[in-house]
């Protein structure tokens, strides 16, 4: 019996472990840059501009969403979402997402 329970908690114990660790959140926002931030809460053709504009001079993109901005990794995957609607997947540490996908929302 002693033995099963053993068993049984290795199992909980290895699959918890598997669901956390490999489960990002999706994160539904706007792209915008480290300069603007939350100034381009809303996708639009003039966030697009200013977004390609301010990264152009060094700016960073970032994701806007609910409220917060959030620094991203993979800066590459964001250029040609810049001042549009995406669903970012990853894990959120603080302000920052460790970008696992990006989409556009739909």
């Amino acid at each position: 019996m002693s033995k099963k329970l053993v068993l049984l908690g290795m199992a909980f114990l290895v699959f918890g472990c598997m669901a956390w660790a490999g489960g990002g959140k999706t994160f539904t926002g706007v792209v915008s840059d480290s300069h603007c931030g939350a100034k381009h809460s809303k996708a639009s053709d003039a966030a697009a501009a200013c977004v390609a504009k301010c990264v152009e001079g060094g700016a960073e993109y970032v994701l806007v969403s609910g409220g917060k901005v959030y620094k991203l990794d993979n800066q590459e995957e964001f250029e040609e979402y810049a001042g549009k609607s995406v669903k970012v997947t990853g894990v959120a540490d603080g302000d920052s997402i460790r970008v696992e996908s990006v989409e556009p929302a739909s």
